[in-house]
């Protein structure tokens, strides 16, 4: 296989943003010049412990440790080579990469081929959709409320009624039909013949959140189809149904900047409630809302506090009832709050834009019903209320939901309101509530908080020692960037499985010096162009105390020529051993307590490398006055004159540092 360039890669890498590539994934928001934060994508947590550098090109999470370049992170969230990394963010900036052999990219990534194969079939559907044949998905699009411009707005295509007319489009455009296979577009018989998967169909592309076409969705329109009415993308090197949310790549701005989504259950229903003013609605493919769906939404959302809101949007039919208890097992994974929108009428959101227009679709998302009370109402359905034996029996079912709610100041007011709803005393109802929490451990619910992440309150019994305190903080405060409260994996400080212990932050000593050795080292990694080089020079000759931060100063002083460069700390972290390579970027991403301003900024690191050059200044004259004192100036004229030529410039360089 040919290898890029390293110029070409070098070249990719600096015109990467990588926090537009992260925000794919995440929410990021500002946390001081020059640096992003949002919930970690490869672990989950509650608390934003995942910090983004663009200037430096990298990443870094504070709580499971994983970090690195704009490459890293495409080959981990994405599981693709660094080949394929490289690529996907050439094309993506339209850069012509080439080889070590002289040739330009041989599209032999399977993951490129497989999004372009999809990209071809979705502009095939669309232009389908115009063609004579395509009568009865026009009419069934306009018969749902949907003219050309929102079909063209969602990418809505029509798949034909023949059996090879996209396997015949894609080969002619050079893909192979084992290509095609993988992808999903193509289904084999028992005869092994290939024939289009998407027959006769409305089809809807199915996209991830950067926006790439993953799968596509697609609706029967004719009466002599035995196939299902719904009919999706099979599993594929691109497509995970439990991963993907269609509606998310054009709702997510919306999503972030709301801090709301509102998760309805059909592909119509998420274009209904875009068009009539819900801009944050989505809907799963093929599948129930699950646990990895939670975690999309839950880093777009930025989901860290109790103020966002997850609405839910059920069919009044046994079906939805059954989707929403399922919802209602995973909710203890959300800190939103969740909510459930219903119409009185039971109509789902397309079928309600068309009965009584776009307003009622926003009143009905502005007026949701909270989750436990929708849930606690569909335990009591199917019990006779008017009998002692039906109330009873509606207790039991419903006191594990009240019992089962997380926020503790919720249930005394959720045990009134069952107690309103059955007719019955507020102690007998207290008292079932009590029975549940007690016994409850073999309920849903009760598995779904088993399930849930653990909060951060409850995780620090396994965090390591914390010895140091984090940049710019008093010694009472935790030794992380942004206070305590994140979500620590057991294990995140072992590389290997524990073979190699990283060294990180925490484990550095909490004495004033190590503080002013850590401080300058964040400071030179994160803002190397603020420092003169015979500052810099200055800083670098400095004796460091503490072996950790001497061995990350002699990396940083092997690898000065790529200093500031994108891939400065990378070098860096190649440089040092492997137990330090955590404790490099740690240093590289930490907040520093430095304001938000340039000239804040310039002052904090001039300062703090003055204070560690004098510091220095001060330890060398102590011991040159040491030396002094050992010499006898009669008998060693030379060695004493050398001796106080050197105080005296270290009194000069002292003087310099108190002007400068």
């Amino acid at each position: 296989m040919a290898l890029i360039r390293k110029s070409d890669i070098e070249e990719v890498r600096s015109r990467t943003d990588i926090s537009e590539i992260v925000g794919d994934h995440v929410t990021l928001k500002n946390a001081g010049i020059g640096s992003k934060k949002g919930l970690c994508p490869f672990h989950d947590e509650r608390t934003p412990s995942f910090h983004v550098r663009p200037q430096l090109g990298y990443y870094h999470c504070f709580g499971c440790g994983e970090s690195g370049d704009v490459f890293t992170f495409l080959q981990k969230i994405d599981h693709v080579t660094f080949s394929e990394a490289v690529e996907r963010l050439a094309g993506r900036l339209g850069y012509a990469l080439t080889y070590e052999d002289g040739g330009h990219a041989p599209d032999h990534s399977k993951r490129l081929r497989l999004l372009q194969a999809h990209t071809a079939a979705e502009t095939y559907y669309r232009e389908q959709l115009q063609a004579p044949g395509a009568e009865a998905a026009r009419e069934f699009l306009g018969g749902r409320g949907f003219d050309p411009n929102a079909a063209a707005m969602f990418g809505v295509g029509y798949a034909p009624q023949a059996w090879d007319s996209l396997s015949k489009h894609l080969t002619g455009l050079g893909f192979t039909l084992p290509e095609l296979k993988e992808s999903g577009l193509l289904s084999t018989n028992e005869r092994g013949s290939s024939y289009d998967r998407f027959r006769g169909r409305v089809m809807w592309p199915i996209r991830d959140t950067s926006g790439q076409t993953v799968g596509f969705g697609a609706r029967k329109l004719y009466d002599d189809d035995k196939g299902p009415k719904y009919l999706n993308t099979p599993e594929s090197p691109i497509y995970h149904k439990a991963q993907v949310l269609y509606g998310l790549d054009v709702a997510k701005r919306e999503i972030a900047k709301q801090h709301k989504v509102v998760v309805v259950e059909g592909y119509t229903d998420v274009m209904a409630a875009h068009l009539a003013g819900v801009p944050t609605a989505v809907a799963t493919c093929g599948t129930s809302f699950g646990v990895d769906h939670i975690k999309v939404l839950r880093r777009i959302m930025d989901d860290e506090s109790a103020g966002g809101q997850v609405i839910f949007t059920f069919d009044p039919d046994e079906a939805g009832k059954k989707a929403a208890m399922r919802a209602f097992a995973e909710e203890q994974r959300f800190v939103a709050q969740t909510f459930v929108a219903v119409a009185r009428d039971g109509l789902d959101p397309c079928d309600l834009r068309l009965a009584r227009g776009d307003a009622a679709v926003r009143d009905l998302v502005d007026h949701p019903t909270p989750m436990y009370e929708f849930v606690i109402a569909q335990q009591l359905l199917g019990h006779d209320l008017d009998t002692v034996e039906g109330r009873v029996a509606a207790l039991r079912q419903a006191a594990p939901v009240v019992a089962g709610i997380r926020d503790p100041a919720m249930r005394p007011g959720y045990s009134r309101r069952l107690a309103k709803m059955l007719g019955i005393d507020l102690v007998q109802v207290e008292q079932a509530v009590r029975a549940a929490r007690g016994a409850s451990k073999n309920t849903p619910r009760r598995q779904a908080e088993t399930r849930a992440p653990v909060r951060a309150a409850d995780q620090r019994s396994r965090v390591p020692a914390q010895r140091g305190p984090a940049p710019g903080q008093f010694e009472e405060e935790p030794p992380f960037p942004d206070g305590e409260g994140y979500d620590f994996p057991p294990d995140a400080s072992d590389f290997g499985g524990g073979a190699v212990r990283a060294v990180r932050m925490s484990d550095l000593p909490n004495d004033p010096v190590t503080r002013l050795e850590r401080d300058t080292l964040m400071a030179v990694l994160q803002h190397p162009r603020r420092l003169s080089d015979e500052r810099f020079q200055q800083v670098m000759a400095a004796g460091f105390t503490n072996a950790s931060l001497s061995t990350v100063r002699d990396g940083i002083v092997a690898t000065r020529d790529s200093l500031g460069s994108m891939e400065w700390i990378t070098r860096i972290a190649e440089e040092v051993p492997q137990a330090f390579t955590t404790l490099v970027t740690e240093l590289a991403m930490a907040s520093i307590p430095a304001g938000n301003k340039d000239e804040q900024i310039d002052l904090y690191v001039r300062s703090l490398s003055a204070s560690l050059v004098e510091r220095d200044l001060l330890r060398r004259k102590a011991e040159l006055l040491g030396a002094l004192q050992r010499t006898d100036g009669r008998t060693e004229p030379d060695r004493f004159r050398a001796l106080n030529e050197q105080l005296v410039s270290i009194e000069n360089q002292k003087r310099e540092l108190r002007e400068g």
